[in-house]
């Protein structure tokens, strides 16, 4: 008769046991979800951000490829500065056309002359002697750009020696 008594006792034993490892299998499969989910989370947030770094530096290489269109249309413009024929309406439509498409990929021109050299936004290609203070920027060869408030591409100048013109 004990035995009869003994048997229920080890089933209950080993159900017990058995319903321990199962819970505890569960916990463990639930914490390797959490951490998956997680880690692919993760993994979308990081290719989201590559996304965005690679987009934009599409738009800088689209702004850069434009800049010399530009350069070149204001150069035409200003050799036909006097003048009041068809040549310089289209000219002016085209430099029109580039500039609307400079902002729409966020781009600003900025002017230089007259303002304190800052070499984040200049790229000093003479200096010379004048009566202006030193480091003053006396003439723009290339206009600047920024992008988002970034410089896509640095104002080529001319800066002030100051009176004397001593460089230190």
């Amino acid at each position: 008769m004990t035995e009869d008594r003994d048997e229920p006792q080890r089933v209950d034993e080993g159900a017990a046991v058995e319903a321990e490892v199962a819970t505890a299998e569960i916990e463990r499969l639930r914490a390797d979800l959490v951490r998956l989910a997680a880690d692919f989370d993760n993994y979308r947030k990081a290719i989201a951000r590559e996304r965005e770094v690679l987009r934009e530096r599409a738009l800088d290489e689209a702004a850069l490829a434009l800049l010399p269109v530009y350069d070149a249309l204001q150069r035409a413009l200003a050799a036909h500065a006097g003048e009041e024929g068809e040549l310089r309406q289209a000219l002016a439509q085209l430099m029109g056309l580039v500039e609307e498409g400079l902002r729409r990929l966020g781009c600003e021109g900025y002017d230089s002359v007259g303002k304190a050299f800052d070499p984040l936004y200049h790229e000093a290609l003479l200096a010379e002697e004048s009566d202006l203070e030193k480091n003053v920027i006396l003439a723009e060869f290339e206009r600047g750009f920024t992008r988002h408030g970034r410089v896509l591409r640095p104002a080529k100048v001319k800066v002030s020696l100051g009176r004397g013109g001593v460089t230190t």
